[in-house]
């Protein structure tokens, strides 16, 4: 059965795009340190130095792979209503990095194309609506910051596959003497815990506070 995957492994053409999707998938799998040459290489079915004629090196493939990434999320439309198409813009580039988490990292890292595509048409929005420049600066470092940070933290936290927290919450409690922490313990009992809580609820509470702010901002009479 093994040498039957390889056998066809190594009848599918090898191509750039098929090269970088792969790499995503190694990477979505198992890390962006489980990702290298070699490996990427055995996994295509051909020899590491057989890689070099499809790409040049590992940072083509990690620019590539972000590029892929930055491929799925929603561009803003340069006739959009700006606080929708921020909305928009942060709700897809989250679902995005949940599915590749070790890109949150690298979204900025690495400027590809299609992240300067995916910041310009932003700003372009932004501006087109009436931000001056340094507003609409603000407001794609806050609504960013914020997305990459909910991103991570939700990486990072044991949430079950529907996005719930309460098991790890109920086994945390068991464990440790929650006496001492009566905040903690109010917080899980009055809100974690109660019926229907998801830890991405609380995405949808920091974004409206951030795009309200940002109105607020831009609708006053001395805007920053």
């Amino acid at each position: 059965m093994v040498s039957a995957v390889k056998n066809e492994r190594a009848r599918t053409p090898v191509t750039r795009e098929r090269a970088l999707r792969l790499a995503v998938a190694v990477a979505d799998a198992g890390g962006i340190e489980s990702l290298s040459m070699r490996k990427l290489a055995r996994e295509l079915g051909i020899e590491a130095m057989s890689l070099y004629y499809h790409v040049k090196s590992k940072d083509e493939i990690l620019d590539g792979m972000v590029e892929l990434v930055v491929g799925e999320m929603v561009l803003a439309r340069s006739d959009a209503e700006w606080k929708t198409a921020l909305r928009e813009r942060a709700e897809s580039a989250r679902t995005v990095l949940a599915r590749h988490p070790w890109a949150i990292s690298m979204m900025d890292a690495r400027n590809t194309g299609a992240s300067m595509r995916f910041h310009d048409d932003m700003i372009g929005c932004l501006v087109g609506s009436g931000f001056s420049i340094p507003l609409a600066a603000h407001a794609l470092s806050v609504v960013d910051s914020y997305v990459h940070g909910f991103a991570l933290q939700e990486a990072s936290l044991p949430l079950d596959e529907s996005g719930h927290i309460g098991v790890a919450t109920e086994s945390i409690m068991e464990q440790r003497d929650m006496t001492e922490f009566p905040y903690l313990t109010r917080m899980a009992v009055e809100h974690i815990l109660q019926p229907g809580y998801a830890y991405g609820h609380e995405f949808e509470f920091g974004i409206r506070l951030i795009l309200d702010g940002l109105e607020a901002a831009f609708t006053s009479v001395d805007p920053p």
